[in-house]
């Protein structure tokens, strides 16, 4: 019986990937700040779920969950930090700089903060899978999108770094970046978003690459076809073309 911590849970692909691993037996500790969501699932499988109503950007919160959850299961087998957030940010707007700076705590910070409790114990265990939920949004910077693709540029390159710190332990670190998967971040969304995955599409293919133990990963394949041509757009046409694309949203003004 699998155990399998999971941040971000209470929607969209954190929820399809608690559900997933849910439906087949796991164990399982699922964070979100919504705690009438969390409680939904769990009563799904009570003698099989811990829900912790928590903040990611709280390690302290997430040091507690992640010892109660050794507590009642043992180490975890699979850890995913999920837990994102997205909003259209300009870095000439001073107003925007909180959400920003929220953008960042919890789409990188948190992910650290998830994965930190836990690497002592499965090094030891010499077994089991970190994986972060980045996105092609790290690959290139997109117009209206400085913090988002910041933060998961971020996740990415972390994530890099701790596979080396982890060589050689047993544990394995994957780094998934999906395209376009349809949740409440990608609705808010006015342009068209190719390949297009449901949430619980996501999480199967998700957790065949978890499975495999593979060390990054891009979900739909098609879209890691996508991300190689980014990389190799000479600025000059990457910027002419980009530049006029639609943005996501900005954060409302303070009431």
């Amino acid at each position: 019986m699998q155990r399998v911590f999971i941040t971000g849970a209470s929607s969209g692909i954190g929820r399809a990937l608690a559900e997933h691993y849910g439906a087949r037996g796991a164990r399982l500790g699922l964070v979100a700040r919504r705690p009438q969501l969390l409680h939904e699932l769990s009563t799904r499988w009570p003698e099989r779920v811990r829900a912790y109503p928590l903040d990611v950007t709280d390690a302290d919160a997430l040091r507690v969950a992640a010892a109660d959850f050794i507590d009642s299961f043992g180490v975890p087998d699979v850890v995913i930090a999920n837990a994102g957030v997205s909003v259209g940010t300009l870095t000439e707007d001073a107003a925007d700089l909180e959400a920003m700076r929220r953008v960042m705590e919890v789409n990188h910070f948190g992910m650290a903060a998830t994965f930190s409790p836990f690497i002592a114990g499965m090094r030891q265990a010499g077994r089991g899978r970190l994986v972060g939920i980045a996105s092609l949004a790290g690959i290139r910077g997109l117009a209206g999108a400085a913090a988002y693709c910041a933060s998961k540029a971020a996740a990415i390159s972390h994530l890099e770094s701790l596979r080396l710190e982890l060589r050689a332990s047993g544990v394995r670190v994957v780094t998934i970046c999906p395209g376009y998967v349809r949740t409440p971040m990608t609705e808010v969304n006015r342009f068209p978003m190719p390949f297009l995955l449901a949430a619980d599409e996501a999480a199967t293919r998700f957790a065949r690459v978890i499975e495999r133990g593979s060390s990054y990963a891009v979900v739909p394949w098609q879209m890691a076809i996508v991300g190689k041509l980014l990389r190799l757009l000479p600025n000059a046409v990457y910027d002419r073309v980009f530049a006029a694309a639609p943005r996501k949203p900005r954060p409302p003004p303070p009431s």
